[in-house]
């Protein structure tokens, strides 16, 4: 039986060549960058070139807007959540995002209306992209911080960032993007993108789990979310993650060589899937087709459960996910499917397929063989497939 890893979303196999960047720090040069003899300074020194090499790839003036996190998520909460306080002092206390962020961007707001500040949720439509026009419209005199997702991480539709960036400098507004699924698969610069806060994780391109990174521009000063020790210069307690730092670093360089020729390759291969799986009846294609990340596609099919879905392709050596939170215990559909109009019944019979540069052409057709036979065996099974199929006999 064939075995496809098509979750690459939710995270990627560690590079080789990051690893073996990234030994040395395991092994031998396991030293306290705190410390002040020769391995912990050979440790410090890894950091502060890691931490240059990415404030060059990402566009960033200096590699002192880069800070080390445990990750994406932490790097979201800090910003957020130490941006609003910080500006809730000068009587800003409204926050602007959209419905289908990522939890950690969403349950950050939420606990932080718990402190009096006021969200704005912005529709992203059908096609999962949000309009500059309604971010304009909801920018007021006490907006502290619009935070809009570069690129969605179940639908893979990517925002008008630059456009939305020029329109918060313009009106002195902070504005911060969870990067998460889009650095290293598409080009980023900060400076000229106008972005003020970027978060990013290492695990998304290749690299290690655990370790994450957010970039704030200089003059954006969150207030501190973890206290402790006096590292990254005393904004992030805790002593540094090095291997950690050195493979994030390794595995974006090794992204941005590798991205034209990998997205062009990608972005062929995901049309053929979309173009292969939309033949199957009562299918579509949630998002953009166009202005979305280039190994990405979110498909939905009428009259069966998503979970079911998953469980049979993982039977077929297909590894997918879907945008149900089913999998995580919750009886309610994906809210980013739900935010770009689809109802509960649809929303529920989703598959997202993410794909890498490990994924091949035969991949994509062993996908199209087992995928078809899977949806027309759970349609078989399923009182809501009849039901569809009954109502069209009587139209």
């Amino acid at each position: 039986m064939r075995k496809v890893y098509a979750d690459n979303a939710a995270t990627t196999a560690l590079h080789p060549q990051v690893l073996e960047q990234m030994m040395p720090y395991l092994t031998t040069v396991y030293g306290n960058p705190s410390s002040l003899y020769r391995v912990g300074a050979v440790a410090k020194e890894a950091i502060e070139d890691a931490r240059a090499k990415i404030a060059t790839l990402i566009g960033a003036n200096s590699a002192n807007e880069i800070y080390f996190t445990s990750g994406g998520s932490e790097a979201d909460n800090w910003a957020i959540k130490g941006i609003c306080r910080a500006l809730k002092k000068k009587g800003k206390n409204h926050i602007i995002t959209t419905k289908f962020e990522h939890h950690a961007v969403l349950h950050t707001c939420k606990a932080l209306e718990k402190e009096g500040f006021e969200t704005t949720y912005l529709d992203v439509y059908e096609n999962g992209i949000v309009k500059v026009e309604d971010v304009k419209n909801a920018i007021k005199d006490t907006t502290a911080l619009v935070t809009i997702m570069y690129a969605n991480n179940e639908i893979g539709t990517i925002q008008p960032i630059a456009e939305i960036g020029k329109l918060c400098r313009e009106n002195n507004v902070i504005f911060h993007t969870d990067a998460v699924q889009a650095v290293g698969n598409v080009e980023i610069d900060v400076d000229k993108q106008c972005i003020d806060m970027l978060s990013l994780t290492a695990h998304k391109f290749h690299g290690p789990k655990g370790c994450g990174a957010l970039y704030c521009r200089r003059g954006v000063r969150p207030e501190i979310l973890i206290d402790g020790g006096a590292q990254e210069r005393t904004r992030r307690a805790g002593t540094e993650n090095v291997a950690g730092i050195v493979g994030l670093a390794a595995a974006l360089e090794l992204a941005i060589s590798t991205m034209k020729e990998r997205n062009e390759r990608l972005t062929k291969m995901r049309n053929r899937l979309i173009d292969g799986l939309l033949k199957i009846e009562r299918s579509r294609l949630n998002g953009d087709r166009d202005q979305r990340l280039p190994g990405n596609l979110n498909m939905c099919f009428e009259g069966i459960e998503g979970e079911s879905l998953l469980l049979k392709l993982d039977m077929a050596g297909i590894c997918a996910s879907s945008g149900s939170a089913c999998t995580s215990g919750d009886l309610d559909p994906s809210h980013v499917l739900l935010s770009i109009g689809l109802p509960h019944e649809i929303a529920h019979g989703s598959m997202r397929l993410s794909f890498s540069d490990e994924n091949t052409e035969e991949d994509i057709d062993y996908i199209l063989e087992q995928v078809p036979p899977i949806v027309d065996y759970l349609r078989m099974m399923s009182p809501l497939w009849e039901k569809i199929k009954e109502e069209e006999r009587n139209n």
